[in-house]
Protein backbone atom coordinates (compact mmCIF):
# COMPACT_ATOMS: atom_id res chain seq x y z
CA UNK A 1 0.00 0.00 0.00
CA UNK A 2 1.58 3.33 -0.63
CA UNK A 3 -0.35 6.56 0.55
CA UNK A 4 -0.48 9.94 -1.67
CA UNK A 5 -2.23 13.14 -1.77
CA UNK A 6 -3.74 15.30 -4.07
CA UNK A 7 -2.07 18.69 -4.72
CA UNK A 8 -4.83 20.31 -5.14
CA UNK A 9 -5.64 20.83 -1.22
CA UNK A 10 -2.61 24.04 -2.35
CA UNK A 11 -3.13 24.33 -5.66
CA UNK A 12 -4.20 23.60 -9.62
CA UNK A 13 -0.34 24.01 -10.62
CA UNK A 14 2.21 22.52 -9.22
CA UNK A 15 5.33 25.02 -9.28
CA UNK A 16 8.83 26.15 -7.85
CA UNK A 17 6.80 27.50 -4.69
CA UNK A 18 5.65 24.76 -4.06
CA UNK A 19 8.46 22.63 -3.16
CA UNK A 20 9.08 23.57 0.37
CA UNK A 21 4.84 21.83 0.95
CA UNK A 22 6.62 18.44 -1.23
CA UNK A 23 9.31 17.90 1.15
CA UNK A 24 6.95 18.52 3.83
CA UNK A 25 4.79 15.95 2.73
CA UNK A 26 7.91 13.39 2.17
CA UNK A 27 9.14 14.12 5.62
CA UNK A 28 5.86 13.47 7.20
CA UNK A 29 5.98 10.00 5.24
CA UNK A 30 4.42 10.05 2.05
CA UNK A 31 5.19 7.80 -0.39
CA UNK A 32 3.65 10.49 -3.65
CA UNK A 33 1.72 13.19 -4.87
CA UNK A 34 -1.18 13.39 -7.45
CA UNK A 35 -0.58 16.13 -9.57
CA UNK A 36 -3.25 18.32 -10.98
CA UNK A 37 -2.26 18.52 -15.13
CA UNK A 38 -4.91 21.48 -15.60
CA UNK A 39 -2.61 23.45 -17.45
CA UNK A 40 -1.94 21.04 -20.47
CA UNK A 41 0.16 23.65 -22.31
CA UNK A 42 3.89 22.96 -22.04
CA UNK A 43 5.23 19.04 -21.07
CA UNK A 44 8.81 20.41 -20.62
CA UNK A 45 6.87 21.82 -16.78
CA UNK A 46 5.83 18.24 -16.12
CA UNK A 47 9.39 16.75 -17.28
CA UNK A 48 10.68 19.37 -14.92
CA UNK A 49 8.89 19.03 -12.15
CA UNK A 50 9.31 14.99 -12.46
CA UNK A 51 13.22 15.63 -11.83
CA UNK A 52 12.28 17.62 -8.81
CA UNK A 53 9.90 14.95 -7.58
CA UNK A 54 12.54 12.13 -8.42
CA UNK A 55 15.11 14.55 -6.10
CA UNK A 56 12.52 14.34 -3.15
CA UNK A 57 12.06 11.05 -3.59
CA UNK A 58 8.61 11.43 -3.75
CA UNK A 59 6.33 9.15 -6.63
CA UNK A 60 3.36 10.60 -8.77
CA UNK A 61 -0.08 10.30 -10.08
CA UNK A 62 -2.27 12.42 -12.09
CA UNK A 63 -5.74 14.10 -12.12
CA UNK A 64 -7.33 15.39 -14.97
CA UNK A 65 -10.90 16.86 -15.90
CA UNK A 66 -12.76 18.01 -18.59
CA UNK A 67 -12.09 21.65 -18.97
CA UNK A 68 -15.41 22.84 -20.36
CA UNK A 69 -18.26 21.64 -22.68
CA UNK A 70 -16.20 22.65 -25.93
CA UNK A 71 -14.31 20.01 -24.77
CA UNK A 72 -16.64 17.40 -23.73
CA UNK A 73 -16.32 13.81 -24.37
CA UNK A 74 -19.95 13.04 -24.29
CA UNK A 75 -21.32 16.85 -26.38
CA UNK A 76 -23.30 15.73 -29.55
CA UNK A 77 -20.94 17.73 -31.49
CA UNK A 78 -18.38 16.06 -32.99
CA UNK A 79 -15.97 19.01 -33.19
CA UNK A 80 -16.09 19.13 -29.23
CA UNK A 81 -15.56 15.37 -29.09
CA UNK A 82 -12.42 15.92 -31.16
CA UNK A 83 -11.00 18.72 -28.96
CA UNK A 84 -11.76 16.49 -25.97
CA UNK A 85 -9.55 13.70 -28.07
CA UNK A 86 -7.12 16.57 -28.49
CA UNK A 87 -7.65 17.65 -24.71
CA UNK A 88 -6.85 14.24 -23.55
CA UNK A 89 -3.92 13.35 -25.33
CA UNK A 90 -2.33 16.65 -24.36
CA UNK A 91 -3.16 15.13 -21.02
CA UNK A 92 -1.61 11.98 -21.61
CA UNK A 93 1.87 13.59 -23.09
CA UNK A 94 2.41 16.10 -20.21
CA UNK A 95 1.46 12.82 -17.38
CA UNK A 96 4.12 10.92 -19.47
CA UNK A 97 6.78 14.01 -19.21
CA UNK A 98 6.02 13.88 -15.32
CA UNK A 99 6.52 10.22 -14.91
CA UNK A 100 2.88 9.91 -13.70
CA UNK A 101 1.61 6.00 -13.27
CA UNK A 102 -1.72 6.74 -12.48
CA UNK A 103 -4.42 9.09 -15.13
CA UNK A 104 -7.06 9.86 -11.90
CA UNK A 105 -10.50 11.92 -12.18
CA UNK A 106 -13.53 12.58 -13.94
CA UNK A 107 -12.12 13.05 -17.26
CA UNK A 108 -15.46 12.07 -18.76
CA UNK A 109 -17.27 15.58 -18.63
CA UNK A 110 -17.26 19.17 -17.93
CA UNK A 111 -18.10 19.62 -13.88
CA UNK A 112 -21.23 21.05 -13.36
CA UNK A 113 -23.01 20.57 -17.07
CA UNK A 114 -26.04 19.01 -16.86
CA UNK A 115 -28.53 18.15 -19.67
CA UNK A 116 -31.33 17.87 -17.05
CA UNK A 117 -31.68 14.08 -17.94
CA UNK A 118 -30.55 10.26 -17.26
CA UNK A 119 -27.09 9.64 -18.88
CA UNK A 120 -28.27 8.59 -22.29
CA UNK A 121 -27.11 5.43 -24.32
CA UNK A 122 -25.94 8.29 -27.13
CA UNK A 123 -23.79 10.12 -24.47
CA UNK A 124 -21.71 6.93 -23.13
CA UNK A 125 -21.27 5.66 -26.53
CA UNK A 126 -19.47 9.18 -27.72
CA UNK A 127 -17.55 9.02 -24.42
CA UNK A 128 -16.58 5.15 -24.73
CA UNK A 129 -15.42 5.71 -28.30
CA UNK A 130 -13.01 8.32 -26.53
CA UNK A 131 -11.94 6.68 -24.20
CA UNK A 132 -11.49 3.13 -26.27
CA UNK A 133 -8.00 5.72 -28.69
CA UNK A 134 -6.95 7.27 -25.99
CA UNK A 135 -6.70 4.45 -23.16
CA UNK A 136 -4.10 2.65 -25.30
CA UNK A 137 -2.14 5.38 -25.59
CA UNK A 138 -2.02 6.07 -22.05
CA UNK A 139 -1.65 2.51 -21.42
CA UNK A 140 1.31 2.68 -24.02
CA UNK A 141 3.11 5.47 -21.82
CA UNK A 142 2.73 3.54 -18.60
CA UNK A 143 -0.10 4.86 -17.05
CA UNK A 144 -3.52 2.95 -15.68
CA UNK A 145 -6.41 4.65 -16.21
CA UNK A 146 -8.59 5.37 -13.19
CA UNK A 147 -11.82 7.31 -14.19
CA UNK A 148 -13.82 8.94 -10.83
CA UNK A 149 -17.38 8.73 -10.87
CA UNK A 150 -19.03 12.01 -9.33
CA UNK A 151 -22.20 12.30 -7.19
CA UNK A 152 -24.86 13.45 -8.96
CA UNK A 153 -24.47 17.01 -8.26
CA UNK A 154 -21.07 17.49 -10.23
CA UNK A 155 -21.94 15.03 -12.96
CA UNK A 156 -24.74 13.55 -14.40
CA UNK A 157 -23.32 10.41 -16.73
CA UNK A 158 -21.05 8.16 -14.04
CA UNK A 159 -22.35 8.62 -9.95
CA UNK A 160 -22.29 5.00 -8.79
CA UNK A 161 -20.20 1.77 -8.58
CA UNK A 162 -22.41 -0.15 -10.77
CA UNK A 163 -22.43 2.53 -13.39
CA UNK A 164 -18.63 2.70 -13.38
CA UNK A 165 -18.54 -0.89 -13.43
CA UNK A 166 -20.92 -0.98 -16.76
CA UNK A 167 -19.10 1.60 -18.45
CA UNK A 168 -15.47 -0.17 -17.59
CA UNK A 169 -16.92 -2.93 -19.24
CA UNK A 170 -18.13 -1.64 -22.62
CA UNK A 171 -14.51 0.32 -22.95
CA UNK A 172 -12.84 -2.56 -21.75
CA UNK A 173 -9.60 -2.08 -22.88
CA UNK A 174 -6.58 -3.08 -21.03
CA UNK A 175 -5.44 -0.38 -18.21
CA UNK A 176 -9.13 1.19 -18.02
CA UNK A 177 -10.26 1.02 -14.40
CA UNK A 178 -12.26 2.70 -12.20
CA UNK A 179 -11.58 5.05 -9.16
CA UNK A 180 -13.39 4.46 -5.66
CA UNK A 181 -13.64 7.99 -3.70
CA UNK A 182 -14.82 7.56 -0.41
CA UNK A 183 -16.52 11.33 -0.49
CA UNK A 184 -18.42 10.51 -3.64
CA UNK A 185 -19.32 6.89 -2.12
CA UNK A 186 -20.66 8.55 0.90
CA UNK A 187 -23.24 10.46 -1.00
CA UNK A 188 -24.19 8.04 -3.75
CA UNK A 189 -23.93 4.42 -2.22
CA UNK A 190 -26.79 3.02 -0.35
CA UNK A 191 -23.83 1.01 0.94
CA UNK A 192 -20.29 2.24 0.14
CA UNK A 193 -18.64 -1.31 1.48
CA UNK A 194 -20.70 -3.26 -0.46
CA UNK A 195 -20.19 -0.97 -3.73
CA UNK A 196 -16.66 -1.45 -3.27
CA UNK A 197 -16.64 -5.08 -2.90
CA UNK A 198 -18.40 -5.03 -5.99
CA UNK A 199 -16.06 -2.73 -7.80
CA UNK A 200 -13.23 -5.21 -6.98
CA UNK A 201 -14.73 -8.23 -7.85
CA UNK A 202 -14.95 -6.51 -11.77
CA UNK A 203 -11.41 -6.11 -11.69
CA UNK A 204 -11.77 -2.60 -12.48
CA UNK A 205 -10.75 -1.02 -9.34
CA UNK A 206 -7.51 0.76 -9.78
CA UNK A 207 -6.98 3.88 -7.39
CA UNK A 208 -8.59 4.61 -4.25
CA UNK A 209 -8.93 8.27 -3.31
CA UNK A 210 -9.54 8.91 0.80
CA UNK A 211 -11.58 11.98 1.27
CA UNK A 212 -14.03 13.13 4.20
CA UNK A 213 -17.68 13.58 3.56
CA UNK A 214 -17.07 17.43 4.17
CA UNK A 215 -13.86 17.06 1.70
CA UNK A 216 -12.41 18.64 4.63
CA UNK A 217 -10.02 16.32 7.09
CA UNK A 218 -9.76 12.70 7.14
CA UNK A 219 -11.48 11.32 10.23
CA UNK A 220 -13.29 14.35 10.95
CA UNK A 221 -16.52 13.01 9.67
CA UNK A 222 -18.87 10.11 9.12
CA UNK A 223 -17.44 9.19 5.42
CA UNK A 224 -16.65 5.18 5.98
CA UNK A 225 -12.96 6.09 5.72
CA UNK A 226 -12.23 3.31 8.74
CA UNK A 227 -14.14 0.52 7.06
CA UNK A 228 -13.04 1.17 3.45
CA UNK A 229 -9.74 0.72 4.07
CA UNK A 230 -10.18 -2.25 6.58
CA UNK A 231 -12.03 -4.10 3.22
CA UNK A 232 -9.14 -2.73 0.64
CA UNK A 233 -6.50 -4.53 2.82
CA UNK A 234 -8.60 -7.48 3.63
CA UNK A 235 -9.30 -7.68 -0.58
CA UNK A 236 -6.04 -7.67 -0.88
CA UNK A 237 -5.93 -4.27 -2.60
CA UNK A 238 -2.22 -3.27 -2.38
CA UNK A 239 -2.00 0.05 -4.25
CA UNK A 240 -2.56 3.81 -4.02
CA UNK A 241 -4.42 5.57 -1.02
CA UNK A 242 -4.50 9.35 -1.85
CA UNK A 243 -5.70 11.84 0.38
CA UNK A 244 -8.46 14.45 -1.69
CA UNK A 245 -9.04 17.47 0.73
CA UNK A 246 -10.16 20.88 -1.07
CA UNK A 247 -10.10 24.44 0.53
CA UNK A 248 -10.60 27.33 -1.05
CA UNK A 249 -6.70 27.87 -2.81
CA UNK A 250 -7.84 27.27 -6.03
CA UNK A 251 -11.19 29.33 -6.98
CA UNK A 252 -12.54 28.13 -10.00
CA UNK A 253 -11.91 24.09 -8.32
CA UNK A 254 -13.63 25.34 -5.16
CA UNK A 255 -17.12 26.78 -7.08
CA UNK A 256 -17.53 23.67 -8.75
CA UNK A 257 -17.36 21.47 -5.96
CA UNK A 258 -18.93 24.20 -4.27
CA UNK A 259 -16.83 24.69 -1.31
CA UNK A 260 -18.26 27.80 0.60
CA UNK A 261 -16.65 27.69 3.56
CA UNK A 262 -12.89 26.54 4.91
CA UNK A 263 -12.76 22.84 6.20
CA UNK A 264 -9.57 23.15 8.22
CA UNK A 265 -7.41 25.35 10.04
CA UNK A 266 -4.70 24.50 8.32
CA UNK A 267 -3.09 22.25 5.39
CA UNK A 268 -0.71 20.66 7.90
CA UNK A 269 -3.82 19.05 9.94
CA UNK A 270 -5.30 17.35 6.86
CA UNK A 271 -1.68 15.65 5.58
CA UNK A 272 -0.67 15.17 8.75
CA UNK A 273 -3.95 13.95 10.45
CA UNK A 274 -4.89 12.05 6.82
CA UNK A 275 -1.88 10.30 6.97
CA UNK A 276 -1.63 8.97 10.52
CA UNK A 277 -5.12 7.72 9.79
CA UNK A 278 -4.15 5.75 6.88
CA UNK A 279 -1.44 4.47 8.79
CA UNK A 280 -3.03 3.24 12.07
CA UNK A 281 -5.82 2.20 9.70
CA UNK A 282 -3.96 -0.10 7.92
CA UNK A 283 -1.75 -1.51 10.27
CA UNK A 284 -5.44 -2.47 12.70
CA UNK A 285 -6.94 -4.18 9.52
CA UNK A 286 -6.44 -8.16 9.36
Amino acid sequence: MKIGINMLLWTGHVTEEHIPILQALKDTGFDGVEVPVFDVGDPAHYRWLGGVLDDIGLQRTVVAIIPDAAHSPISPDAADRARAMDHLRRVIDCSAALGGTVLAGPWFQALGVFTGERPSETELEHCAEIHRKIVPEAYAAGITAALEPLNRFEAHLLNTCEQAIAYAARVAEPGFGILYDTFHANIEERDPIAALHALHASGALTHVHISENDRGTPGRGHAKIRETIAALKALGYDDWLTIEAFGRGVPELAAATRVWRDFFADPREVYTEGHGLIRECWDQAQ
